[in-house]
């Protein structure tokens, strides 16, 4: 029980730190609403529970310094600096209003696929998974699941709460005016996550 509760808080603690997922949902929920956000939850929380199944099991596909995982790297890159820009083009278009059923439903899948997107071709997921399945690789299977299970939960919980919390609609129409400055910021950092990324390859 001391592991998991030391495996369980240093993943918690690197949810906190926000990156190209947290962007993401906090945009998705400004533009959309939390109900469409919560689709790009989903596919966030699914990306992660491949990168789990994948180090959980032992297999080593991703390991730093492969072919596979720097074709990762440039993937990633290549998708953060993508989201970056429609982030800065789009920004101040969101409509603060309740959208159609019919509109809500594409949207959902239509960010599903760009959560999953943003965790898949995130490498700092598959590291990060990596160095926690090292910590527990001594467990039994029944515990590998439990880690496992919980740490899906875990992302998926905390996405759907930052995007509830982030599209709040009365919040957002106080700080209406701010709303085209902080999708401008987030579009900022991700492309300078994706020049960060790109200049530890080059270095590399």
């Amino acid at each position: 029980m001391e592991q998991f509760l030391i495996v369980a808080l240093a993943h918690f603690l690197a949810l906190l730190s926000p990156g190209p997922d947290f962007f993401l949902v906090a945009r998705t929920s400004i533009s959309a609403g939390w109900r469409v956000a919560s689709g790009a939850c989903l596919g966030i929380a699914l990306a992660n529970g491949v990168f789990i199944g994948v180090a959980f099991t032992g297999l080593a596909v991703l390991r730093e310094g492969s072919a596979l995982f720097i074709a990762l790297q440039l993937a990633g890159a290549g998708y953060l600096m993508y989201v970056g820009v429609l982030f800065l083009r789009h920004a101040g278009q969101s409509a603060l209003t309740a959208i159609g059923v019919r509109g809500a439903i594409h949207g959902w899948w239509r960010v599903l696929g760009m959560g999953f997107a943003s965790g898949i071709l995130n490498p700092k997921n598959a590291l990060f998974y990596a160095s926690l399945a090292s910590m527990v690789a001594s467990s039994s299977a029944g515990w590998k699941y439990a880690y496992g299970a919980w740490m899906f939960s875990v992302v998926l919980l905390w996405d759907l709460l930052v995007a509830v919390a982030i599209g709040n609609r009365r919040l957002l129409r106080r700080f209406s005016h701010a709303l085209p400055w902080l999708e401008r910021a987030s579009g900022v950092m991700l492309m300078v996550l994706a020049a960060a990324l790109l200049v530890h390859l080059v270095q590399g």
